[in-house]
């Protein structure tokens, strides 16, 4: 069992940046890819970001390629997404996620999921 909590959202001006954290629970977090997924009112859950158990590949989506990184800490079971150019497009509540597979782009093969912290972004 993972347990995942997220922090570090808020509301920022358009243009600037946010670095969400998502601490796991376990001593197997290395074992985990993690996923960054984001839902806006009214839209379905999508994948943002992905990085591999020992962070050697990660992957995005294209709306955020070149403005969002995606890292993590194994030794404090920690994943982080930088959120740099933010803009009124990338308001949402954002999740992470773990999975044991290897294809990190769906979000139905993730297994553990966080609450989501609140993303607002002002233009």
């Amino acid at each position: 069992q993972v347990q995942l909590v997220e922090s570090g959202g808020g509301l920022v001006q358009a243009g600037g940046s946010l670095r969400l954290s998502c601490a796991a629970s376990g001593r197997t977090f290395s074992s985990y890819a993690m996923g960054w997924f984001r839902q806006a009112p009214g839209k379905e859950r999508e994948f943002v970001a992905g990085i591999s158990g020992g962070g050697g590949s990660t992957y995005y989506a294209d709306s955020v390629k070149g403005r969002f990184t995606i890292s993590r800490d194994n030794a404090k079971n920690t994943v982080y997404l930088q959120m740099n150019s933010l803009k009124s497009e990338d308001t949402a509540v954002y999740f992470c996620a773990a999975t044991s597979d290897s294809y990190l782009k769906s979000r139905t093969t993730y297994d553990y999921w966080g609450q989501g912290t609140q993303v607002t972004v002002s233009s």
